[in-house]
């Protein structure tokens, strides 16, 4: 039997720039290892978020370049924690960049990267519009890594509405699906918690999500309650609105009884996706 693992999620504040992001998610770190967190999880684009005009515009550089990143790699290899980076913007092609999440390992090296699938195009309001297709390229591969002590599905904020990605990950065997996120207060207050937990009973998986908690230069707000929730559905820890760190231990055993009280996952049946219309008989 594989022993807990001790978790923590760090609620940042977004931050315009690699300086204050890289700060800002030190900080945070540094709690977290006090409390002797073994695994560290970030909020998507803990590199750096900005908007402009209502779009997304995060400052990017490549991996071998980027501060954030060669920060966070330092720091795993210095406390020998492994850092789920949430996602920094990499360049991409065509002037846009990359939403790239990114799993370091207690040596500070990568071991999995996964490109955001779903892109955030969205109005909320004749105020509230967002376009993250017009900045960001969409990425092409669904992700699982077998880390050795469990194995991870990666996703990023809005792909959590996307529930088939998520099933496609746990029958690959992914034990625990993250979401790093800088969900937007409006959505976040609708949809956060009943989603996050909706992934995890219907999988039988824990969910991690770490999100960003506050404004955003040049606009937006980020809605905060990092979550993690067992795989019986059950938030095991929320951050609320304030900026800080939670903890939980993630027993995986209890993936296992979860998904043998409730083994769907072995349930699906194949169907026809094209519904015949029913006659009508008016």
């Amino acid at each position: 039997m594989r022993s807990p693992v001790h978790i923590a999620c760090l609620q940042t504040q977004p931050k315009p720039n690699f300086e204050a992001a890289l700060a800002e998610a030190l900080d945070l770190a540094t709690v977290a290892v006090g409390q002797g967190a073994q695994v560290l999880f970030l909020p998507e684009y803990c590199g750096g978020l900005r908007t402009k005009g209502g779009m997304f515009a995060p400052p990017a550089l490549p991996e071998a370049s980027h501060p954030v990143l060669t920060g966070l790699r330092g720091f795993a290899q210095a406390h020998d924690v492994w850092i789920s980076v949430g996602s920094v913007a990499v360049p991409g092609s065509a002037g846009k960049v990359i939403n790239r999440s990114l799993l370091l390992d207690r040596t500070g090296t990568v071991v999995s990267r996964y490109d955001k699938l779903h892109l955030f195009d969205i109005q909320l309001s004749d105020q509230e519009v967002y376009r993250e297709s017009a900045r960001v390229t969409p990425g092409q591969h669904c992700v699982v890594s077998n880390i050795g002590w469990t194995v991870i599905g990666h996703s990023i904020c809005y792909d959590l509405r996307f529930p088939n990605l998520y099933r496609d990950m746990a029958q690959a065997g992914a034990e625990v699906l993250i979401v790093p996120s800088a969900f937007t207060k409006k959505t976040g207050q609708a949809h956060w918690h009943v989603l996050n937990r909706a992934r995890a009973i219907e999988n039988g998986a824990f969910v991690v999500s770490a999100c960003a908690v506050g404004t955003v230069e040049g606009g937006g707000e980020a809605y905060g309650h990092s979550l993690i929730v067992n795989p019986w559905g059950e938030v095991v820890a929320d951050a609320g609105a304030q900026r800080g760190v939670v903890y939980a231990n993630l027993d995986l055993q209890e993936v296992v009884i979860a998904r043998g009280k409730i083994p769907s996952l072995q349930h699906d049946r194949p169907y026809e996706k094209t519904p015949t219309p029913t006659e009508d008989v008016t």
